[in-house]
């Protein structure tokens, strides 16, 4: 069911990827005047990885999978994200990382992910993490069981939905430092979508720009 749209998806990332141009178009103006003035170091950075899930709902519809994290002390409190995590001793790769986390914490099963590359690494300096996105297809819905400790809900949003112009605002949040800053947006299920996750789906989105999304 999912071949031909996998094979449309592969074809286009066998070309050069949107890549950071396209992550800016969702980042804050710190980011921005950071990524035009100088390079953020991640040479110390830890590694982690996410997984972008598509997957057909049972009429057809193309949808991936976000979660929102729990309130806690800590720098990506209450956030919407991909599934994903930082690299363990267990992981043979950066894939192995994206693969274990998602069914840690959404119950997808790596078994059923056809991974079909990787998207831009990003570099996110609050935590000091070098994440990698990864693109995966499954042929069929997957039976979600969120982890109760780390995802406070799970968030099944269409792929086409996402593509669109009109979810994209800008608002200030306010950081866990207290810091105030003003940055674009997706809203999703009535959830704020900003930082490294939104500048995740931008690149995604330019990715798909013109791509049959079809079953």
């Amino acid at each position: 069911m999912m071949d031909e749209l996998t094979a449309r998806i592969s074809a286009r990332m066998a070309a050069p990827l949107p890549g950071l141009q396209a992550q800016l178009k969702m980042a804050g103006p710190l980011r921005t005047k950071a990524a035009e003035s100088f390079s953020l170091d991640s040479s110390k950075a830890r590694i982690g990885a996410v997984l972008i899930a598509l997957y057909p709902d049972e009429m057809g519809t193309i949808r991936t999978v976000l979660m929102k994290r729990p309130d806690y002390d800590g720098t990506h409190s209450g956030q919407i994200s991909f599934p994903g995590g930082k690299v363990e001793d267990v992981d043979v790769d950066i894939v192995a990382t994206a693969l274990r986390e998602a069914e840690e914490e959404v119950n997808i099963k790596p078994s059923e992910v056809r991974v079909i590359g990787q998207l831009t690494e990003l570099y996110i300096s609050p935590s000091n993490f070098l994440v990698h996105p990864i693109l995966g297809i499954l042929d069929k819905p997957p039976v979600f069981i969120p982890n109760q400790r780390e995802v406070q809900s799970i968030h099944l949003p269409e792929l086409e939905y996402l593509l669109r112009d009109d979810i994209i605002s800008e608002k200030d949040i306010v950081l866990s430092s207290g810091y105030k800053l003003r940055t674009p947006y997706f809203e999703v299920d009535g959830h704020v979508v900003w930082g490294a996750t939104a500048m995740i789906i931008a690149e995604l989105k330019d990715l798909l720009q013109g791509i049959d999304l079809k079953v």
